[in-house]
């Protein structure tokens, strides 16, 4: 138990340990049934008579706040419950900047999960080898392992590097070597390095209009100028972009959240537009790796020839979010501002998991579980696709990815966020296409095929059909 006494006032140390012992049973800092230090060891920690926290100790017991047990020690009771509630502060003078306007959103741990669960960006955790990742991860846990008594560098375990520029050369065509692999603690803060590093407030980020809602407004909170650009069947439409776009972010390998990949004209389009305003293209491959179909489009980062392109991955889809593992590759002159900003902001990632994972790469388990996990992420899809047939929606096929869009009908009697509300309340988990696009676009739907369960795909369907009738 800590225990924090101001011994300075002239009441007497008896009394300060009493205030500070009352404090912590009545504010449930210490829980009913809690087993307190002998005054013998309290008087020690505190520099005190073992009197004074006797005498404070029998005063707390005829309160009822303690009871003594014969042989076993001093116990916290279950009065402290029951005490008058302790005056907390007000909420306090301190507010955030003039213009503030962000507040936490809630996340998938946030809830229980639903019965018929269409959630998006989630894998599904079964898949996981959690035995083999424990091995790994204790052999790297040891004393002496991954340099577990120093601060790591920024850019990550060298091996983890060399790991992941070996991965996504041969599964991505990435064109990498360790020096230009920087670790992240996932996709998001790779964003955040990149935009600390590259835009000044005032500047604009043109951005897919539907699209990843969180990188919106990471750009926006670092007081850039975000610009929504519409998208067709072959991707971002770069006629639209701004001339005076200062980076461009893009999902070009599977769209997010419609899911068509950026044709290879588009692709050329968009490097050349680069080339010729100055801008900076965010490449986000963020579950590329579970294909359907045939081998995806070269990388933009492969393509590119300037040096325009900072390509970002993560281990959140593959694996596991909770892992916090991520990864991007940038140019050369732009390693030392991004490495920077990197240690000043978070210092270092978790060097153990590093190297657990980069020895689960290199022994050739990421690439059998991808494959795993592709097949059963291939089988849902092919029966959330036959069972969306029998709803009047129309459905955006993809050859990659951990979610499918459709639809609705342009005379569907409600719109995607009171569907989205109405599902919720019959334990059914799906996306609001509207809420993900800035602009007009077709209202639709997004169903997550990574933490369905395969046997409540077909009834949870139709259970999305009865809501769609009228």
């Amino acid at each position: 138990m800590d225990l924090a006494v101001d011994l300075s006032q002239r009441t007497g140390r008896t009394d300060a340990i009493y205030r500070a012992l009352h404090g912590a049973l009545t504010t449930g800092r210490v829980a009913a049934g809690e087993r307190l230090p002998s005054t013998r060891d309290l008087a020690r920690d505190l520099g005190v008579s073992r009197a004074s926290v006797a005498t404070a100790y029998e005063r707390l017991v005829a309160e009822g706040f303690l009871e003594t047990r014969t042989g076993a020690g001093t116990f916290a009771t279950a009065a402290a419950s029951d005490a008058p509630p302790v005056r907390h502060r007000g909420p306090g003078a301190l507010r955030p900047r003039a213009g503030w306007r962000w507040s936490a959103h809630p996340t998938s741990a946030d809830a229980p999960v639903p019965d018929y669960d269409f959630r998006v960006g989630i894998p599904d955790a079964s898949l996981f080898p959690f035995d083999t990742w424990r091995r790994l991860l204790a052999a790297e846990s040891r004393a002496g392992g991954a340099a577990a008594g120093s601060y790591g560098g920024p850019a990550g375990l060298p091996r983890f590097r060399e790991a992941v520029a070996r991965y996504v050369a041969g599964s991505r065509g990435v064109h990498a070597g360790p020096d230009d692999v920087i670790a992240t603690t996932g996709a998001q803060q790779a964003l955040d390095l990149v935009a600390r590093v590259l835009l000044e407030p005032g500047d604009v980020v043109a951005m897919e209009d539907p699209g990843y809602p969180e990188a919106r407004e990471l750009f926006a909170l670092h007081r850039a100028r975000v610009v929504p650009v519409p998208v067709d069947a072959d991707g971002l439409v770069v006629d639209q972009i701004p001339a005076e776009a200062r980076l461009v972010y893009t999902t070009p390998s599977h769209q997010f959240p419609l899911g068509m990949p950026l044709s290879l004209a588009r692709r050329r389009a968009l490097l050349a537009h680069a080339a010729r305003h100055g801008a900076a293209v965010v490449e986000d491959d963020y579950d590329s790796e579970f294909r359907r179909a045939r081998r995806p489009l070269e990388s933009l980062q492969a393509l590119d020839r300037d040096g325009r392109v900072v390509y970002v991955g993560t281990f959140s889809k593959s694996l596991l979010p909770g892992l916090r593992v991520g990864y991007l590759v940038a140019p050369p002159s732009l390693r030392e501002a991004l490495l920077a900003a990197r240690q000043l902001t978070d210092g270092h990632g978790a060097v153990h998991v590093q190297a657990a994972l980069a020895r689960f790469i290199d022994d050739g388990l990421l690439a059998r579980h991808v494959r795993k996990a592709s097949a059963r992420y291939t089988e849902r899809y092919e029966i959330l696709l036959d069972a969306l047939a029998e709803l009047p929606v129309e459905p955006v096929p993809t050859a990659a990815g951990l979610h499918l869009a459709a639809y609705l009908p342009a005379d569907a009697s409600v719109s995607s966020q009171v569907l989205v509300a109405r599902a919720r309340r019959r334990s059914l988990a799906l996306e609001s296409l509207a809420a993900l696009a800035v602009g007009p676009h077709r209202d639709g739907i997004v169903l997550g095929i990574g933490s369905a369960v395969t046997s409540s795909i077909r009834p949870g369907i139709r259970t999305l059909g009865r809501l769609l009738t009228p």
